[in-house]
């Protein structure tokens, strides 16, 4: 008996580290689906605030093969945005902001014309708000307010009105019931856009 007590002990030390072998493998071939995922939801939120590239009736496969065929990374020069050039000429930025939302972190891009001012819309690709509240912003409700909007030479480029209150041209209306969340998108819109800014006249960036 006294020879069998090891037994026990380095079985359980095998099964352990069998199944923990079989845990890690399928953790990291996940994590590399989850990875692949998270950056075409990126790609997809940028081609769709660039009206000239953007089609409803692209697969998967063609929106990635577009943004890598037609969209330029975010460098110094583009105030970090990322960049449609036809004929060498920027037609359009997409400036990527990210921060924390009601409950998690809010991420997406505005899209701007070569003027640096006229939006051409809004596109989120991470985002975990309340359904039928916070999460209306991902709604086309609240999308189709963004595109011509002009954005101000000061620190709130873009500014929330309460729904219903007249808009000037640098704003759009909250999403009903959701206070906390469009308040914190809006910071987290104009932050970005302000850096956004700032890193292009450092950059020098031009058409």
């Amino acid at each position: 008996m006294r020879e069998k007590r090891w037994f026990a002990p380095v079985y359980m030390f095998i099964v352990t580290a069998m199944f923990s072998s079989v845990v890690i493998g399928f953790a990291r071939r996940t994590q590399n689906l989850v990875e692949a995922n998270a950056r075409l939801a990126l790609e997809t939120a940028v081609l769709q605030v660039i009206p000239q590239l953007y089609s409803e009736d692209a697969s998967r496969l063609e929106l990635h093969r577009i943004f890598v065929e037609q969209v330029s990374e975010p460098t110094d020069e583009s105030g970090g945005a990322y960049v449609y050039k036809k004929d060498s000429r920027i037609e359009a930025y997409a400036v990527p902001f990210s921060g924390r939302g009601f409950w998690a972190t809010i991420s997406g891009v505005v899209g701007v014309k070569p003027d640096k001012k006229t939006v051409t819309g809004i596109a989120f690709y991470e985002q975990s708000e309340t359904p039928g509240l916070g999460a209306e912003i991902t709604k086309p409700a609240f999308k189709n307010q963004f595109p011509g909007r002009i954005l101000a030479q000061k620190a709130e480029p873009l500014k929330m009105k309460r729904p219903g209150e007249p808009l000037a041209e640098n704003e759009y209306h909250a999403v009903t019931g959701a206070t906390q969340t469009s308040t914190r998108l809006e910071k987290i819109i104009n932050d970005a856009l302000v850096l956004w800014r700032e890193k292009l006249e450092k950059g020098g960036g031009t058409n």
